[in-house]
């Protein structure tokens, strides 16, 4: 594990990794510019326009997830149907989209999923 951890990149130009995420890996040692490239080709329609489609490969969700998470205020706390709303703005399937962001450390929630808060 601690292997693991010394090939994540430190910060200088690269994302920022949430703390106390569950998936910690070469997934997160994305560039800015790989970055841009890749919200880029998933958001044809602009950043605050619908995903085309969500990819399989983890290093551009990952990225995505990252935008997405910009969606929401740190300091609130949401119900369900909030970050619902929020997220289907940008995917149908925002079902996946919302345990996404529990799964990669972006959100935690509550045992019973009913309230939700950017994880920090």
């Amino acid at each position: 594990m601690e292997l693991l951890g010394e090939r994540v990149p430190k910060k200088s130009s690269f994302i920022e990794i949430p703390r106390n995420t569950k998936m910690v890996d070469d997934r997160f040692a994305i560039t800015e510019e790989d970055s841009k490239k890749i919200l880029g080709a998933y958001f044809k329609q602009g950043l605050h326009g619908p995903l085309e489609l969500y990819p399989l490969k983890e290093k551009k969700r990952v990225v995505i997830l990252r935008h997405l998470i910009k969606s929401f205020d740190v300091d609130k706390t949401y119900a369900e149907k909030e970050v619902n709303e929020i997220l289907k703005k940008y995917y149908s399937d925002y079902v996946l989209l919302r345990r996404n962001l529990i799964d990669y450390g972006f959100m935690e929630r509550t045992q019973d999923g009913s309230l939700y808060w950017v994880k920090l």
